[in-house]
């Protein structure tokens, strides 16, 4: 059995393009895939925190240190520059990967500039 589970999250980007006219993804700065592990091409999930879409991509790369998340092509349409996204990818996992399976959580700050990383999720109090 295979469980689908978190693999990668980049936790509060901000948008610093929205390019309608492109062919479509989401470029990332080069440097944030590397520590995500996010991998160009693969499938990618963007939640805007901003107004609740939900739409499914892929990434590209971007150059390394721009701190560039682009929204291109129809997604130009869900998220607009300035606005914060978080960016998810996630994989399938066998379960005998699950016992030491831990997703790469990087955690982001104004500029797109790395406040931390993790590779828990914190536990929701009541």
């Amino acid at each position: 059995m295979q469980t689908i589970m978190l693999k990668a999250k980049l936790h509060m980007a901000r948008v610093t393009h929205a390019v309608l006219n492109y062919e479509g993804s989401c470029a990332i700065d080069g440097e944030l895939l590397d520590m995500s592990g996010i991998r160009e091409n693969e499938q990618i999930q963007i939640y805007n925190v901003e107004n609740g879409q939900r739409f499914t991509t892929y990434a590209i790369r971007a150059e390394e240190g721009s701190r560039m998340i682009s929204v291109n092509g129809a997604a130009a349409h869900l998220a607009s520059e300035g606005q914060r996204v978080i960016i998810c990818s996630y994989a399938h996992y066998s379960e005998a990967e699950l016992d030491t399976h831990a997703p790469a959580l990087v955690y982001l700050r104004e500029g797109n500039a790395i406040s931390h990383t993790s590779n828990a999720i914190p536990v929701q109090l009541a």
